[in-house]
């Protein structure tokens, strides 16, 4: 470099020296450490804030990592709470309906008693009418008889008359016999049970029991029946909310622990093991199921003391494919099919 009219030489960043003025040579050499400094302070500097940057840079990403899971868990937990909100109004809803069909029936039984109570029997039953003019004209012919009686009185003597009178109670005897005849022909099969296909509405556990379940079942009437299950061990309450089952409807209502059973659902069972039975899809409340080979009309309330029940039930069992029979006929629905258990195969039912 130059400095006024001499030419003045320092050291180079290529590594050799020159010489240099003894009068510029202090003021380079302050020159070259200052550069050195300032050189060595930006690097240190440099080298002091890489590893604070990553650090932050890692930290930003993990910190958008958390807030996206916790995105997703918040949008899941209100997927959650609209699912239970909605379940919670369907029950409302169902139990609601089950106590509109409750005053229902409870008004037309009142509008009933109220028509009997005014005499409105005789306006509202025209073909009863009809039937009321048949029975007048029975006691008819019984009215030119009599003087036929008492012409044949007045010819035959007293005896033969408490002979006739004699044999009248007889033939009554016998007439009644006759109706007491086919019910001890009446065979004992399955077609004098009442089963039919029915939905629970509602189940809850019994307030005084703890094996047993209390269903509000709807079996195609206009309110639904209640019934007492002992099911609590076998199936859990949610499983018996809302589902489709078969039921025995002609069962002597009876009261369990308080609570009065109006039907019996029908189980593929085993000691250790119980399954509600199926229908078949398409089934709705209130179809009847039939039996081929055993055509009938059931009973309206089976008789406890005849045993119908005790003697049919030995021979209800599921087959090798887990549908319900009665002596190998299956337990069937007209044109949608057969009543099934889930899983168990070979298995009485109760």
């Amino acid at each position: 470099m130059r400095m006024g009219g001499t030419w003045v030489f320092s050291r180079t960043a290529v590594g050799f020296e020159v010489p240099l003025s003894k009068t510029c040579q202090s003021q380079a050499d302050g020159h070259s450490l200052m550069f050195l400094v300032t050189r060595s302070l930006s690097l240190v500097k440099m080298s002091g804030h890489t590893p604070s940057i990553m650090r932050l840079e890692q930290r930003a990403a993990e910190a958008d990592h958390i807030i996206d899971y916790l995105k997703q868990q918040v949008q899941l937990l209100k997927e959650k709470a609209k699912v239970q909100a909605t379940v919670r109004e369907e029950k409302k809803l169902m139990v609601e309906n089950t106590k509109l069909k409750r005053d229902i029936e409870q008004l037309k039984q009142t509008l009933l008693e109220k028509e009997k109570n005014r005499g409105v029997r005789e306006v509202s039953m025209p073909t009863a009418g009809d039937s009321s003019v048949q029975c007048a004209s029975k006691p008819t012919p019984p009215q030119p008889s009599s003087p036929a009686r008492s012409s044949t009185s007045t010819a035959d003597p007293s005896p033969k008359n408490s002979e006739a009178k004699k044999k009248k109670p007889e033939k009554k005897e016998k007439g009644e016999k006759k109706p007491a005849a086919p019910q001890e022909e009446a065979k004992v099969d399955v077609s004098r049970l009442d089963m039919r296909v029915g939905r629970i509405v509602t189940a809850e556990k019994h307030p005084d029991a703890d094996s047993l379940y209390v269903e509000q079942v709807d079996v195609g009437e206009a309110a639904p029946r209640t019934v007492v299950s002992g099911l609590v061990k076998h199936i859990p309450i949610d499983q018996m909310q809302n589902r489709m089952a078969v039921l025995l409807c002609n069962l002597k209502p009876a009261k369990m622990r308080g609570v009065l059973s109006q039907a019996m659902v029908m189980c593929a069972s085993s000691p250790d093991k119980v399954e509600i039975l199926d229908p078949p899809s398409g089934a709705v409340p209130g179809d009847r199921v039939i039996f081929q080979g055993f055509p009938g009309e059931p009973d309206k309330e089976l008789n406890p003391k005849k045993k119908v029940w005790e003697a049919v039930q030995p021979d209800l069992e599921t087959d090798g494919q887990c549908v319900a029979t009665y002596k190998g006929a299956p337990f069937q629905i007209a044109g949608k099919g057969v009543c099934k258990a889930q899983t168990m195969s070979n298995s009485c039912i109760k």
